[in-house]
């Protein structure tokens, strides 16, 4: 079995970035946490002023969540990409090798 091999030497560089799902999980958990803790300040079951109609805490959680949740996002977006500018200028130079073996069998 004859073998023949190449050798590819290149350079790149290399920089961090942060997982921006992770952000966005952590801004929706964030803005889930501030609408329960909204609801239970201002979801007493009064009636409403604007609409006269009597809302229940999972209403008003319900209705807080449609803000909250989205806002919690974009601010994790904004969080991540700071992190990614920081992140962005330290970068460095690695040297990448690719080998390809080929062989033949008889």
């Amino acid at each position: 079995m004859a073998e023949h091999s190449e050798t590819h030497v290149e350079s790149a560089e290399l920089r961090r970035t942060p997982r921006f799902a992770a952000f966005f999980a952590v801004g929706a958990a964030l803005g889930i946490l501030v609408a329960l803790i909204l609801t239970f300040a201002f979801g007493d079951g009064a009636i409403s002023e604007s609409t006269g109609a009597r809302y229940s805490q999972s209403q008003v959680f319900g209705f807080l969540l449609l803000w909250c949740v989205p806002a919690g996002v974009a601010l994790g977006a904004v969080v991540a990409l700071v992190f990614d500018r920081v992140l962005g200028k330290k970068h460095r130079t690695v040297r990448i090798e690719r080998e390809r073996v080929e062989g033949s069998e008889d």
